[in-house]
């Protein structure tokens, strides 16, 4: 079904550097383990509670959008990978489901946004680095955003 690893990449380069990835069922009860893995590698490098909670959002945003609008009947699955570096965290959250136009405004309902239509907006809010790949009518969307993590001197 699903695997979970913690590898340490090793070179000059990527000293350091620690990677975790998920795939997991594309329900609703998975995104707590997706924050999870989060806080655990958050734990290795002691993050601010409050930057924490920022990514934990941005994470639960991301998740939850393929978990909601990927899949038709939520059969498939959620790939999350997250690179934690020196200066850096990466997550990279990519499903397989049905695309969109990551271009056209969430619809409105009155005067006022739907439910969730402003998850992506918080995701670039959080981030320092903000990627979306996916077209309507084509499988599969990708989004991948980077936190600099800012060290005292």
């Amino acid at each position: 079904m699903g695997e979970v690893a913690l590898t340490e990449t090793e070179g000059p380069a990527l000293e350091g550097m620690r990677s975790v990835r998920l795939r997991v069922p594309a329900r609703a009860e998975y995104v707590a383990l997706a924050r999870l893995a989060l806080s655990g590698l958050a734990d290795l490098v002691a993050l601010p509670d409050e930057l924490l909670a920022d990514l934990k959002l941005a994470l639960t945003e991301a998740v939850s959008n393929s978990v909601r609008h990927a899949y038709a009947g939520g059969a498939g699955f959620v790939s999350i990978a997250y690179e934690l570096s020196a200066d850096a965290l990466a997550v990279e959250v990519v499903d397989d489901g049905k695309g969109f136009d990551p271009d056209r405004p969430p619809p409105l309902e009155g005067e006022e946004l739907t439910e969730g239509g402003l998850g992506i907006a918080i995701i670039r809010t959080i981030a320092d680095e903000f990627e979306l790949h996916s077209q309507p009518g084509v499988r599969g969307s990708r989004l991948r955003f980077v936190k600099r993590l800012r060290r005292p001197a």
